[in-house]
């Protein structure tokens, strides 16, 4: 079956052999089951993500009130600026997603036409037939819908604008996604699946969510209170000191924790990427604690003394990261204008912190990263210390700038120890033939994800571009070098074998006509809603929980050919 985000009915027939899946021995050995059991550190890791965000948000309100009260009006402006419009932004885009997923989806076979067909069977199904089911079945519903249905589905519109009026979205998914992995470990195994898909997907929204929040309120209000503490050190008072002092080691914590909350959610949203241990999740938080708070109070010690050439810095620098974002091409949306913006937004992110936007080797574009951080840090720090305030002592200006220095130090040990001995596919030294080169690791195949079993069987075929003649077996299609697009490809070396899994031979499998977007995007289900509600119809409407699968276009050569004849 097939599934298309812009709505085509499209009827597929499952009857050739697939041509971009590899053989059983050569297939991946880094394929996973995703549809893993929700463990108790997994319900930890959430509960303490509601403390940070908690800790966050009550410091700085705490601190806005005792800046008001000091009279300090000016700096009671800039932190609750920080406060309020973040999060009156990520509560908008919140209770859109919400409003999407919670209108009537009786419908939504048309949202991101889909079909199920079942493995090694004769029969296929058509959109357009499971929509005549779906309207059916629709009527049947809306005629027999009691008027206590109606008035809880407007107690729920009810409960959620309170909730998101009263700023509390991101509390609200947590416990909803606390609540579905609970359901998930508590129920048999068809239930166990549908459950750990939901919590799959409400962990990449608030993961989203979150990581938006940090880097509109976290990051600024870091900086600002940094370089609040900078000017009130002049005349040092510990009272003084505490309150900015709480906010922006809260402000920064919250950073570095959803930086490695996001990484560990997209690396458990994909099958074809291993998962993120704990340990490494919290080196991972280490890493990005430590080289964020170097550059932050670096940012603090230059806005103190060069207000305006701070602006024009930070202008300078986003617009040149936003470039070379946009010269990597990255896909990460299902737009060309939301690829720009999203573009826009980690240019914010790389003010501060890298972030890995494109698939492949990246240890080049992480070392020549550090390698400007690390200038731009020490520029700002040694301006600071040449043009200080004659009212600052010589051995508190050698402490702090000792302390920017061993902070990114510190950050920078604990990236190494990340990639050297906590990184997901192994280590760094030997996952790389050069700096730039193919990185020597298993193969695993883009079209495929499965977000509740192992990898699909061979009978499971991607659709090929619409216009070209369908074969069986070994027949060859007519048209010259048509036929050279569907042969098997030599897989390079792979890393040494791990013990595979079983492919599942039977269920059914849900198609999406589009290609799989690669490692570091997350697959087009989780960011196209309307792919998420049609998948989540058909996995309640199925006996057997589908996989999902996408079209395989391997190369260049495909990617032209079905551009030129669909």
């Amino acid at each position: 079956m097939a599934a298309k985000s812009d709505g085509t009915a499209v009827s597929l027939q499952n009857d050739i052999q697939p041509t971009c899946l590899p053989e059983p021995e050569k297939r991946s050995p880094q394929w996973r089951r995703v549809g893993k059991e929700y463990s108790l550190l997994d319900c930890c890791w959430t509960l303490c993500a509601l403390l940070v965000f908690f800790s966050d948000g009550a410091s700085d309100l705490w601190l806005a009130a005792d800046y008001y009260l000091r009279r300090d009006y000016w700096w009671f402006a800039l932190t609750l600026v920080f406060i309020i419009i973040p999060s009156v932004v990520v509560q908008v885009l919140s209770f859109r997603w919400f409003a999407y997923d919670y209108l009537d989806s009786n419908g939504s076979g048309t949202a991101a036409a889909a079909m199920v067909a079942a493995s090694n069977a004769e029969s296929h199904f058509s959109t357009k037939d499971s929509d005549q089911r779906g309207a059916g079945r629709s009527a049947a519903v809306t005629g027999t819908r009691s008027n206590a249905e109606s008035c809880c589905r407007a107690c729920v519109w009810l409960f959620q604008s309170v909730v998101h009026v009263f700023q509390l979205a991101q509390v609200w998914r947590y416990v909803h996604a606390l609540y579905l992995g609970v359901q998930s470990r508590w129920h048999g195994d068809r239930e166990h699946k549908h459950f750990y898909w939901r919590t799959m997907f409400e962990n990449a929204d608030i993961s989203m969510l979150r990581l938006l929040e940090t880097f509109l309120k976290s990051a600024p209000q870091l900086v600002l209170q940094l370089s609040i503490m900078v000017h009130l050190s002049v005349t040092p008072s510990l009272c003084a000191l505490f309150d900015p002092g709480l906010s922006a080691s809260a402000s920064l914590v919250s950073l570095g924790w959803m930086m490695a909350s996001y990484q560990k959610a997209l690396r458990d949203s994909r099958d074809d990427k291993l998962p993120m241990s704990y340990k490494a999740v919290v080196v991972h938080m280490l890493w990005h604690l430590f080289t964020v708070g170097a550059r932050a109070m670096a940012f603090a010690l230059f806005v103190s003394i060069f207000q305006l050439y701070f602006g024009i810095f930070i202008v300078a620098h986003w617009c040149a990261m936003t470039f070379w974002i946009i010269q990597g091409e990255t896909d990460f949306c299902m737009s060309k204008w939301e690829e720009i913006i999203y573009n826009m937004m980690v240019g914010i992110v790389y003010i501060f912190c890298w972030f890995s936007v494109r698939e492949g080797p990246t240890r080049c574009r992480l070392l020549l990263y550090s390698l400007i951080i690390l200038g731009e840090n020490m520029a700002l720090t040694a301006l600071w210390y040449i043009y200080r305030s004659p009212l600052t002592s010589d051995f508190y200006a050698v402490v702090v700038v000792c302390m920017v220095a061993c902070s990114y130090a510190l950050g920078t040990f604990f990236m190494f120890v990340y990639y050297c001995l906590l990184h997901p596919d192994g280590p760094v030294s030997g996952a790389y033939l050069g700096c730039c080169d193919v990185q020597m690791s298993a193969v695993s195949d883009p079209c495929v994800s499965s977000p509740t079993s192992a990898p699909p069987p061979l009978d499971v075929v991607s659709s090929p571009p619409r216009t070209l003649q369908r074969t069986k077996g070994g027949e060859a299609v007519p048209g010259g070098d048509v036929g050279e697009v569907f042969k098997m490809r030599t897989l390079k070396a792979s890393r040494t074998a791990a013990p595979r899994l079983t492919p599942r031979t039977e269920g059914p499998v849900i198609r999406i006509d589009l290609p799989r977007k690669q490692y570091p995007a997350w697959d087009a289900h989780f960011i196209d809603r309307r792919l998420r509600k049609t998948i989540l119809v058909l996995e309640a409407a199925a006996p057997v929980t589908p996989r999902i699968q996408y079209r395989c276009l391997g190369t260049p050569q495909e990617v032209m050919e079905y551009e030129t004849t669909v």
